[in-house]
């Protein structure tokens, strides 16, 4: 069966708000590329917006997966348990920044995760307040678009949202000029003034922003964030769902400034493409919750456990936060060779790099000839400008270089 038969049956059966980048169906695909039921190969910039860093069928998932559904699919935590979630729980514990003991629940994606962060951070201190920033996305429930920042499509016409939301100034180094000290000052204050310090429940920031434009925050901004946080009795938590498992050269993003949150989401990258989410965090807040209050029929599903475990064993094996930094500076040094006047600015750490253009019909201009020529990119940002690439971790040199020739020819072209 063709993409173009099988996109008549979906236009008859699958809602029309649910849309997708390209027309083209897949059929199966690797750790660098897609192949459609037509035969037609992509080349991969988005892992599935950065969740296949693995790849799209990494052997040890796959074995872990197989071994998994051989034995059971389901029987949920919280009424007969197993040993995989908590081995998943033991990973992230040790994994995520800090040193200070922590305890992890484990969810079914990201928008639960940030949920459920809010909850906790809630729960312990008492307070409404949650902080948000600018430019910010943290997903499509009812309080995670109270969260986020962007318009359209995600929060059109679907509120009323949550309370207790209250919007402050991200660090944006191309668009204002500051310093991180500076621009967590200026953000301090707007909390401080319209929000009140001592009605503060949560700080909650993405590391590196990323359907917001992959914005990196000036050196400093994130530190002096923390600090105020911590000192107003408020919880700092990190929402590292786009930037967790190595996608940004290391393990987690916040680590890049040494800041250790107080709770920190993820989810994408952790368990090869499938679903499963987590909070992890110190554990005096964590376990301030009564037993019962945090929970799921699906949360930590013992076939995503496994898919999750086997993922964490590719990464350390593989050193794919070596391979993300690799890749980012293989992406950088083309795009940078450009000079490109249309090109505002080249950012991202990691395999998470982005480029700036002038506005939102030229980036999907751009975006439509990489797809015409076998490139899947994804564009974001707060304006449409954006183009953010996120290959799979383990792709090979000689396919990300085959790629960066659609993108550069795109650019070029314009």
């Amino acid at each position: 069966m063709t993409s173009a038969e099988i996109h008549k049956r979906r236009v008859a059966a699958v809602a029309r708000g649910v849309g997708s980048t390209i027309s083209s169906y897949v059929d199966h695909a690797s750790g660098g590329t897609l192949t459609d039921v037509d035969g037609r190969e992509w080349i991969d910039f988005a892992a599935g917006i950065a969740v296949t860093s693995v790849g799209n069928s990494a052997p040890r998932v796959i074995e872990a997966v197989q071994r998994q559904v051989e034995r059971f699919t389901h029987t949920c935590f919280m009424v007969a348990p197993y040993e995989a979630y908590v081995a998943v729980c033991e990973q992230l514990n040790e994994l995520t920044p800090g040193a200070f003991e922590k305890r992890s629940a484990l969810f079914n994606s990201g928008a639960e995760a940030v949920e459920n962060a809010v909850k906790i951070a809630r729960y312990h201190t008492k307070r409404p307040a949650i902080v948000v920033f600018d430019h910010g996305y943290h997903g499509r429930t009812n309080l995670t678009m109270a969260l986020t920042a962007k318009n359209m499509p995600y929060k059109n016409g679907f509120g009323p949202f949550a309370p207790e939301i209250y919007r402050a100034p991200m660090s944006y180094p191309l668009r204002d000029g500051l310093d991180g000290p500076a621009a967590a000052a200026r953000a301090i204050d707007v909390i401080e003034k319209q929000v009140g310090a001592s009605n503060v429940a949560a700080v909650l920031i993405e590391p590196i922003q990323g359907e917001g434009g992959f914005v990196v925050p000036a050196p400093g901004f994130l530190p002096a964030l923390a600090e105020w946080t911590r000192e107003a009795g408020a919880v700092f938590i990190a929402d590292e769902i786009q930037t967790g498992f190595c996608r940004t050269g290391s393990w987690f993003a916040s680590s890049h400034e040494d800041v250790e949150p107080d709770l920190i989401t993820t989810a994408k990258g952790i368990a090869g493409g499938l679903p499963l989410a987590a909070v992890t965090g110190r554990a005096s807040i964590m376990d301030s919750v009564h037993a019962g209050g945090l929970g799921g029929t699906y949360g930590g599903n013992p076939i995503a456990c496994a898919a999750a475990l086997a993922s964490i064993e590719t990464m350390r094996e593989l050193d794919l936060a070596g391979a993300a930094r690799h890749i980012g500076g293989r992406i950088t040094a083309r795009l940078s060779e450009l000079d490109h006047p249309a090109i505002a600015e080249v950012r991202g750490r990691g395999a998470m790099i982005a480029v700036e253009l002038p506005d939102a019909s030229a980036t999907a201009a751009v975006a439509a000839e990489c797809h015409a020529n076998g490139l899947l990119v994804l564009t974001c940002g707060t304006y449409g400008n954006v183009l953010r690439f996120l290959p799979p971790l383990v792709m090979p040199d000689d396919v990300l270089d085959r790629g960066l020739d659609i993108l550069t020819a795109a650019l070029t072209s314009r």
